[in-house]
């Protein structure tokens, strides 16, 4: 009891990404950028997504929510780390990181799910096109969006209560640029059997369930996809996929490193370098890969520019 009100009176002290130091300022400078372009791409998607009726369809619509589950992401995140390199101290309350642990858990696991049902939105659209009004019409899109949410607050209101209510008797040093659950892990000195086996849980469900839904899906695509006759429709059905592949490998590979690697492959270094991949760089990706490689999202961009 005496550690837990030690815990909630000091709090902890976030070690942060980079030292103050040569060339520090720089790696500030970049990430700074990258946070402020991030937020600018996702609001430009769900800006357009929502203002171009050539966009309003499943697709476009569930893209537009990944948008804004990335904005919210990175915003948990990065300018506490902003102001953290600015003051030139890193103390963050104990409800402070109970609070950003809870968002950020919970928009992780939705982004996990809503990745994961957007795959089987492009295997419906390429291997069941006629199908594909009655198969992904709004309202199942509304339930593919309210599943997403689900998993991501189930996932938090599960991990983030274990993970807050072990004791802190060790050093409240953070070695890490935000509150990320395994990282708090090992400065608790409790019994931390619950907290692993519903961590597993959680994970197998997170990661596991939605990556065997993206595998299934594209494997189908593929079958489907060498199976067609025309030129024309290969390069199209690739074009509309890999972009979706590519996020999907960049945001769960990082996300299986953190959370289903031993301990024993872990190191404060590849943590901060593996969780900056997906709560940092993932976000601005996204939104530049799906518009950059996409000709509709740049028509609806060359239209609203047209109109000012």
């Amino acid at each position: 009891k005496n550690e837990n009100n030690e815990t909630l009176s000091s709090g902890f002290t976030l070690m942060g990404l980079f030292t103050h130091g040569k060339g520090s300022g720089f790696f500030f400078g970049v990430i700074c950028a990258v946070f402020f372009m991030a937020v600018i791409a996702n609001g430009v998607m769900v800006f357009l997504i929502h203002i171009d009726r050539h966009l309003h369809t499943p697709m476009y619509f569930l893209l537009s929510h990944l948008s804004l589950i990335d904005t919210l992401y990175i915003s948990t995140i990065v300018p506490k780390m902003l102001v953290d390199y600015l003051v030139g101290q890193g103390t963050i309350s104990f409800i402070a990181c109970t609070a950003q642990c809870f968002l950020y858990m919970g928009f992780m696991g939705a982004e996990f799910f809503l990745l994961g049902l957007m795959a089987y939105d492009r295997y419906v659209a390429i291997c069941n096109p006629l199908h594909y009004p009655v198969l992904i019409s709004q309202r199942v899109c509304c339930m593919i969006l309210a599943s997403s949410w689900f998993g991501g607050a189930l996932d938090t209101f599960l991990l983030t209560p274990i993970t807050t209510s072990l004791p802190f008797c060790a050093s409240h040093q953070i070695n890490h640029f935000f509150c990320e659950a395994p990282t708090m892990l090992r400065l608790a000195c409790g019994d931390k059997t619950a907290y692993e086996t519903v961590m597993y849980v959680c994970c197998v469900a997170m990661l596991l369930i939605p990556f065997s839904v993206v595998t299934a899906s594209y494997t189908r695509i593929l079958i489907t996809v060498h199976q067609m006759t025309s030129a024309e429709g290969r390069k199209t059905a690739f074009a509309t996929c890999s972009s979706h592949m590519t996020v999907v490998t960049l945001f769960y590979g990082a996300a299986f490193y953190t959370y289903m690697l031993p301990q024993s492959y872990h190191t404060p270094i590849k943590d901060k370098v593996f969780s900056a991949f997906y709560t940092i760089l993932t976000p601005l990706l996204n939104p530049l890969i799906y518009s950059l490689r996409n000709r509709d999202v740049i028509g609806a961009l060359k239209r609203v520019v047209a109109r000012c």
